[in-house]
């Protein structure tokens, strides 16, 4: 280490005009300090880091809680604003002003309807005749806002969810529109609204970090109403319940002057950091271990001690003598050896390029056919997927089951795979029906769920059901998933996986809250599904007799196919109750989340039948609730629900569809035309087949009657099944399309919302697109025979004008 000079010694030698010693540059003195003021800036940047994100955070939470309080406010202001506007559309001094036959007097109407609700900001009251009029000029004096959901519940005929209007002083307005009804005919419609200034001055008025926001959904992105807070919202949402709103929060994303994202990333580089730099000065501390170091790698091999060359003759023939052995014994080595091998390079995990077809993922599920479209490497790319979305939402397990399928063991091992290696921690509950995997994860408190199965269709299909954080996925979510694979916008990690059976759990749960007041000898037939490990045990637990048919799981399927909803897979069904004369036949589709039902008579009943029985039970308990169905079910439905005392609301078709709207409404009940039935009164809101058998028989157990005798007291009507148009993948979305935009049926009431339903007074038709194979789906009834034949004839008409060549199955 060169000594250093004072000041009085540079005095010294300026007295005996001697100069000053010369410092070399040290180039390693340079580098050393630049690496400690790099270290120290690193962790400095990091630091900093550290606490934006920290403080955006922070933002975030506080804008959360505050959007949670506010969206639970403003929920109850909608909830109690519908059943004010419903009591008052069903008033009888409103009913007589509407139905007055010698004129109508919308003012009178208007001041009756401020009467009876006193909160409210404002009304329209249009009769049903003049709906179109205004609609007309639509737009002009009636408004567009108000027009629209004006149509909307003459589409619907129902109350229309609260959604946000502004005023023209700036203010807002929860408005809802219910129809003016009388034993199942509509008269007009009530448009109310309510103000909500509580509401947007407390938004408005928001001081805390963070952004809150109201926004409204509708069939496009969400429109951002009222906002407060700085900073865009990108954190989350939440739904106002019985409304098209929903409050976003959020906080402007934190200053990131580094490539890493992450709190405690930030931290542990900033440490990093420091260390790095506090190494750097303990060595320039400690000279010594640097001139070590320098030693050991500038110190050369001990070289072979040298001789003296002889100068004369005889030395230098010697010498030769020695090299020309020492090539020799090289020679012979070289040749002994085997031939040098070019060097190869250190094995890597090199993915193979998995083509992954956006056909498969569908509108509620993702589902392809095996060898085809769908395959153990499309299955891991999509565990890393989900795995990732499951990591981004702040979670980290997710539940994994498979149905019977042959191809389900594989794909369940990719998929695992895949979310392992996103970071996904992975419970898998081994083959088990679907509704035990949605169990499991209210069960395990997971809210994450994949379920492997290819549902009702034939064997060479499988497919995938998915969950997150409770909400199924549906639309938009799975399409994000395929951009995400598209995108190879994965998270990386090393998952863990245990095994584990709740299927005793699940029986338990059950059974624990259902026994049958009197026995009954039930036939159960599982087509060869998964349900059949299960189902038999399970209705033995409430108190039945079980007689199990085709309840062995096999994947080939090689009895029937498993889909209930096809009344060609129930004749074994309806022979073996006759034969056993049992009290009645139960039916489950591949994974068990669908039912079917038959009489000892031998008839079926349709899952919109059952579904009215269903709705009765539930509202005897649970007066005012909404009851949700799909929108191929029988036209006697919603009557039946207001008469027990409910809401019916049509809906889309799809399990996962359904499951969203329930949330959104609050629903107590929802069932399709399929046979899924979605129980959230003493259940857990998911489509369970299984459970939903249970129910029934409880209901028939407590009856005292034959199943024939109890549903006599069901509104019947002549109807079909399920019909199915086969075309190829893809042609049956572009010919609804078309039928869309061409289709024309007079004196009809249309309902659009999942292809065409034409509504008339004797009658009803409807077309479709499956979502989850590639055909149109059909289905017809009217009150008699004639009005069938007559609404069938209007609809064969309207498709075989778009396409001759289609074979239509009526």
């Amino acid at each position: 280490m060169a000594k250093k000079i004072t000041v009085g010694e540079i005095a010294r030698l300026a007295a005996e005009g001697k100069t000053l010693p010369q410092r070399n540059f040290e180039p390693k003195k340079l580098l050393l300090a630049l690496g400690i003021g790099f270290g120290l800036a690193f962790a400095a940047a990091c630091l900093w880091q550290a606490f934006e994100i920290f403080r955006s955070s922070s933002a975030a939470t506080n804008a959360q809680e505050t959007a949670t309080t506010l969206a639970g406010e403003l929920a109850k202001e909608s909830v109690d604003a519908r059943a004010k506007l419903e009591h008052a559309s069903q008033s009888a001094e409103l009913l007589q002003l509407v139905t007055e036959t010698t004129g109508f007097d919308a003012a009178q109407a208007r001041a009756q309807v401020l009467k009876l609700i006193p909160e409210c900001r404002d009304a329209d009251v249009i009769r049903g005749s003049d709906v179109n009029a205004a609609l007309g000029g639509r737009y002009a004096e009636f408004g567009f806002a108000k027009s629209d959901v004006l149509l909307e519940a003459q589409q619907t005929g129902s109350t229309v969810p609260a959604q946000l209007h502004i005023e023209k002083d700036k203010s807002y307005s929860l408005v809802l529109v219910a129809p003016v009804k009388r034993v199942g005919s509509t008269f007009g419609y009530v448009l109310a609204k309510f103000p909500t200034d509580k509401i947007t001055n407390q938004i408005r008025n928001f001081s805390g970090a963070g952004t809150i926001a109201l926004q409204q959904t509708g069939a496009h992105d969400p429109t951002t109403m009222l906002s407060s807070g700085t900073g865009g919202v990108t954190s989350g949402s939440t739904p106002v319940a019985g409304s098209r709103l929903l409050f976003a929060w959020g906080a402007a994303d934190p200053f990131a002057p580094l490539p890493f994202e992450g709190l405690f990333s930030s931290i542990a580089f900033a440490l990093l950091g420091l260390g790095f730099a506090g190494l750097l000065v303990f060595l320039r501390s400690r000279p010594e271990l640097f001139n070590d170091m320098k030693a050991k790698l500038a110190k050369p091999a001990a070289a072979p001690e040298m001789k003296a060359r002889p100068s004369s003759a005889h030395a230098d023939t010697q010498l030769a003598q020695q090299m020309n052995s020492k090539l020799a014994a090289i020679k012979a080595s070289e040749t002994a050896m085997p031939p040098p091998q070019p060097d190869r390079p250190v094995a890597t995990r090199e993915r193979p390029k998995v083509d992954v077809s956006r056909t498969i993922f569908r509108a509620y599920d993702i589902r392809g056919v095996i060898g085809s479209t769908l395959n153990e490497g499309v299955a891991e790319l999509l565990g890393r997927a989900l795995g990732s979305e499951v990591i981004e939402r702040g979670m980290t397990e997710m539940a994994v089951a498979r149905d019977g399928r042959l191809s389900g063991p594989s794909l369940s091992n990719a998929l695992i795979q895949g979310l392992r290696a996103s970071g996904c921690n992975v419970i898998d509950l081994g083959a088990v029906p679907t509704p035990v995997l949605y169990f499991a994860t209210y069960q395990l408190k997971t809210g994450c769920g994949v379920m492997v199965t290819g549902s009702h269709n034939p064997p060479d299909y499988n497919g995938f059901k998915m969950m997150i954080g409770g909400e199924t996925l549906a639309e938009q979510s799975i399409q994000n998933l395929y951009m995400r694979i598209s995108a190879s916008r994965f998270s990386e990690g090393a998952g863990t996986l245990q095994s584990m059976d709740v299927i005793e759990d699940y029986v338990d749960r059950i059974s624990g809250d259902i026994q049958l007041e009197n026995p009954l000898r039930v036939v159960i037939d599982a087509g060869n599904g998964i349900a059949g490990m299960i189902a038999p045990k399970l209705l033995q637990s409430i108190g039945c007799e079980v007689e199990a048919m085709y309840c062995e799981v096999d994947g080939n399927f090689p009895n029937h196919h498993p889909d209930p909803s096809d009344p060609n897979n129930l004749k074994d069904l309806k022979v073996a109750v006759k034969q056993m004369n049992a009290d009645i036949g139960v039916a489950f589709d591949g994974d068990g989340d669908r039912l079917g039902l038959v009489t000892r008579s031998g008839k079926i009943i349709y899952p919109d039948r059952l579904l009215i029985l269903f709705a009765r039970d539930v509202l005897s308990r649970v007066p005012g609730a909404t009851i949700i169905y799909d929108v191929k079910c029988t036209g006697a439905l919603a009557p039946a629900i207001r008469s027990a005392g409910g809401v019916p609301v049509m809906y889309k078709t799809g399990h996962s569809l359904i499951k969203g709207k329930m949330k959104e409404l609050d629903a107590a009940l929802a069932g399709e035309m399929s046979g899924h039935f979605f129980f959230k009164e003493r259940w857990l809101g998911f489509d369970d087949g299984m459970y939903a058998a249970c129910r029934f028989l409880e209901i028939l157990a407590a009856s005292g009657m034959d199943a024939d005798d109890l549903f006599d007291d069901v509104p019947d009507a002549v109807s079909t099944p399920e019909l199915k148009i086969e075309m190829e993948e893809g042609a049956h979305y572009r010919f609804m399309e078309r039928f869309v935009k061409s289709a024309k049926f007079e004196q009809a009431r249309i309902t659009s919302i999942d292809g065409i339903r034409a509504d008339f007074d004797d009658g009803w038709g409807l077309v479709r697109c499956s979502n989850t194979t590639p055909c149109l789906v059909l289905r017809f009834e009217g009150n008699d025979e004639t009005a069938l034949a007559r609404v069938q004839a209007l609809f064969r008409t309207q498709i075989l004008m778009l396409d001759k060549s289609i074979k239509l199955p009526f």
